[in-house]
């Protein structure tokens, strides 16, 4: 039966997610380029606009907002001006900061990027990616058990910023299964193994490359797939969603894999990107859509996002206007 997205998108209003991932500030500097330095051959930029963004997994629970359902967010912030910021922006948002713990040990990350000319010319970054205190990771488990019975899926949105621990990764899976609720992975490298067991696994090529210590760049579907069965048996799970830039996605259900194109886009920044495409994942599976149907939409999210400068969440009306031409079971 073909998929009527009208009514999985309204019932998206019905859907709790948790996200457990690192939150922090995304800085801009936007302005002009006219001249190079007299000090350094580099660009200099006339700023003429300065602005600030919820990101990582806060960019995550915005999307999740945007597009209905209700995102419940659990992660660590800085006792700083910067944490007081997230703080007091996901309150103005309508977001809830029961989950969000103080970590008196290390500053909010925060990623500051420099555009000039609308391309992106430097980021710099301010963080402390150790890993939290086994205080921490109790409270945050703690936290998991006490929302999960409410839950209809979980994302695991790993920045390497130090919260998703060995312990928190394990431990928070565990909870997931006993409770039946399905699991999402945004991963990145130096935990890249440790989620075992999780419904589906969503790295990008680079990262799967790296994550595998592969060699070569994945540039043929022999390679990709050979590449997706050897993750998915490593990690015991039977579905890998791999992100391919402007290859478009590959999906690994049990022994299927599936390869959809990109579709048409004016590419302007790709920040971001994958936080959508796991969000908009993470609803259709909680929507209990086929895992064929899943990958399209995420695939659709994840270029929409990239025609638009910075960190932003997917549209809602412009992807269920897109998802509506789709013809899918």
């Amino acid at each position: 039966m073909e998929v009527n997205f009208n009514n999985v998108f309204d019932n998206f209003k019905n859907l709790n997610v948790l996200i457990i991932g690192d939150v922090m500030v995304d800085e801009y500097y936007v302005g002009d380029v006219n001249r190079i330095s007299p000090e350094a051959p580099v660009p200099v930029v006339s700023v003429t606009k300065r602005d600030r963004r919820l990101g990582g997994a806060a960019n995550v629970a915005l999307n999740i907002k945007e597009l209905g359902a209700n995102p419940i967010l659990c992660s660590i912030r800085g006792n700083d001006i910067s944490g007081e910021w997230i703080h007091s922006t996901l309150n103005e948002l309508g977001l809830d900061n029961a989950g969000i713990l103080i970590d008196h040990n290390r500053p909010t990350t925060i990623k500051t990027r420099i555009i000039g000319n609308k391309l992106q010319l430097l980021r710099v970054d301010q963080e402390d990616c150790s890993e939290v205190s086994t205080s921490i990771e109790k409270n945050v488990l703690d936290f998991v058990k006490s929302q999960i019975s409410k839950v209809d899926v979980v994302i695991f949105q790993d920045y390497n910023k130090g919260l998703l621990t060995k312990k928190v990764i394990s431990s928070g899976i565990k909870i997931c299964q006993k409770h039946d609720v399905p699991t999402l992975v945004d991963p990145k490298k130096d935990h890249f193994l440790d989620y075992k067991g999780v419904s589906l696994f969503k790295p990008n090529r680079k990262e799967i490359s790296d994550g595998l210590k592969l060699k070569g760049e994945l540039d043929t579907q022999v390679e990709i797939e050979k590449a997706m069965r050897l993750l998915a048996s490593k990690l015991g799970t039977k579905r890998v969603l791999l992100t391919l830039s402007e290859m478009g996605v590959a999906i690994l259900d049990n022994d299927n894999i599936h390869f959809m194109d990109a579709h048409p886009r004016k590419i302007i920044d790709v920040s971001g990107a994958g936080d959508s495409v796991i969000s908009v994942a993470a609803l259709a599976v909680a929507s209990s859509l086929s895992w064929k149907a899943v990958a399209e939409l995420s695939n659709l999210a994840g270029g929409l996002v990239c025609e638009q400068v910075g960190v932003v969440a997917i549209d809602k009306t412009r992807l269920l206007e897109e998802a509506s031409k789709l013809s899918l079971s």
